[in-house]
C-alpha cells in the first residue's frame, strides 16, 4: 500500500504557489518526492493540484494508495463529506477523481501539519517558493 502525502502552498491567497508530494511503499520507504512553483494561485487550488500530481505518479508505483493531506476542506470534499461549491474546485475535484478510478483501493485522509511527512512536503513546497523568487 502506498501512502502518499501532499501539500499546496500560497504566499497570498492568490499568490504565488507550490505543490509538493512524497510516496512512500512498505516500511516507509521514500520512493519518489517532488515539488514546483505553479505560479499564481490559492492555497485550496494548490492543495488540489498536488494530489493530481502525485496521483499520476504514485500510479506507476502500485495500485492501492493512502493519500494524506493537512488540507480539511479537500479531504472532506473528496469524501463526500462537504459539497464542492466553487467551480474551479468542483474541476479539480473531478480531476482528482477521475485519477483515484486508476487504482484498485483509494482513501483520502487528513493529518495534522505536524505530522513528519506532512511537515516534509510542507518544507518542501517552501523550498519550492523560497527557489522561484531567486
Amino acid at each position: 500500500m502506498l501512502k502518499i502525502y501532499t501539500d499546496g502552498a500560497s504566499r497570498g491567497n492568490p499568490g504565488r504557489a507550490a505543490i509538493a508530494y512524497a510516496i512512500f511503499g512498505s516500511g516507509e520507504n521514500l520512493i519518489e518526492s517532488h515539488s514546483e512553483p505553479i505560479g499564481l494561485d490559492t492555497n485550496n487550488v494548490a492543495e488540489y493540484k498536488a494530489l493530481i500530481a502525485a496521483l499520476d505518479a504514485a500510479a506507476k508505483h502500485g495500485k492501492e494508495a493512502v493519500c494524506f493531506s493537512d488540507s480539511k476542506l479537500m479531504v472532506s470534499q473528496l469524501n463526500g463529506e462537504y459539497k464542492v461549491k466553487k467551480p474551479h474546485l468542483k474541476k479539480l475535484h473531478e480531476m482528482v477523481m477521475e485519477r483515484a478510478k486508476r487504482f484498485k483501493k483509494i482513501e483520502f485522509r487528513n493529518l495534522p501539519r505536524e505530522d513528519k511527512n506532512i511537515a516534509f512536503v510542507d518544507m518542501l513546497a517552501n523550498r519550492a517558493l523560497d527557489s522561484e523568487s531567486k
